[in-house]
């Protein structure tokens, strides 16, 4: 069992006779992925790589049993394209553009919540499950960061990401699926609505958060560890805890306002909780390794 993306999922590439479409699709397929149509207006008839290509996702969904879609779309044109794979009973979604309007973003995350669906991203490599099957633009390096186990991994952050993945690698673990929520103010998915699946995968032993400063996600993950209602070993690293106060790092999430957001805060609640915070990445495999109990 994999979270949102195994070699089972059935995948539609919005986008994808696009340059960064054509390009990423073929590294998806080449990670496991099974792309098995597409999506450009204008552009039915033709295929990519042997996919077959459709005006609308409706008329892929026709002709294909289809489980999830990866859109390559602009960021003024990604809201029509998720609404268009909700409207088509695709309950899976990833969007990897950066600077979709705020307006627009909050409407794809009411029609999400409203559809029963996961959208995830904006502002996003997207989902991983290694050894299995991508969603996104990870590199074609993954393979010496990201293998294969029993750790889940979510994050905010991009550059952050593979460093932290690499440490938890290095410390004698795998992954089994990393989602990447989006570094954007309002990412179609929270952390707090991806625990229950991490905590219902009998392949996931713990979960690993790459945190920023600024928003509330960290301190809804620690309320679901204080509650109980996730069990597991969590272990944070934080990103930004040497910013001036009020400062805004990185992107459009990671701003600090209203005294809420403050890496310190953050991770007073988490370890409150019970949650354990690496201070440096080194330390995520570390900690992983104490609240295990497996040697290094």
């Amino acid at each position: 069992m994999s979270i949102f993306i195994d070699g089972d999922t059935r995948v539609l590439v919005q986008g994808i006779t696009g340059k960064e479409g054509a390009f990423w699709t073929k590294h998806m397929r080449e990670l496991g992925t099974k792309v098995v149509a597409g999506v450009t207006p204008g552009k039915e008839g033709l295929d990519v790589d042997g996919i077959a290509v459709y005006h609308t996702v409706r008329r892929a969904v026709e002709n294909h049993p289809l489980d999830a879609a990866m859109l390559f779309v602009p960021p003024r044109f990604t809201m029509d394209a998720v609404f268009e794979a909700l409207d088509a009973g695709i309950k899976k979604i990833v969007t990897i553009a950066d600077g979709i309007p705020l307006q627009d973003a909050l409407r794809i995350r009411r029609a999400a919540v409203e559809y029963g669906a996961r959208v995830v991203g904006g502002n996003t490599s997207g989902v991983i499950s290694p050894g299995k099957a991508m969603m996104g633009f990870f590199p074609w390096w993954i393979e010496r960061v990201y293998k294969s186990g029993r750790i889940g991994v979510m994050t905010r952050s991009g550059s952050l990401t593979n460093e932290v993945t690499a440490m938890v690698v290095e410390a004698g673990f795998g992954v089994s699926t990393l989602i990447g929520v989006g570094g954007d103010p309002v990412p179609g998915t929270r952390f707090a609505e991806m625990l229950p699946d991490y905590q219902a995968d009998e392949q996931t032993d713990a979960v690993v958060i790459i945190g920023e400063l600024g928003g509330t996600m960290e301190e809804e993950c620690a309320a679901m560890v204080a509650e109980g209602t996730f069990t597991k070993p969590l272990v944070a690293f934080l990103g930004g805890r040497n910013a001036p106060a009020g400062k805004r790092m990185g992107h459009a999430g990671a701003i600090v306002s209203g005294g809420v957001g403050d890496v310190a805060g953050k991770t007073r609640v988490l370890k409150e909780a019970g949650a354990a915070v690496a201070e440096r990445p080194r330390q995520v495999g570390i900690l992983l390794a104490d609240v295990l109990g497996t040697p290094l």
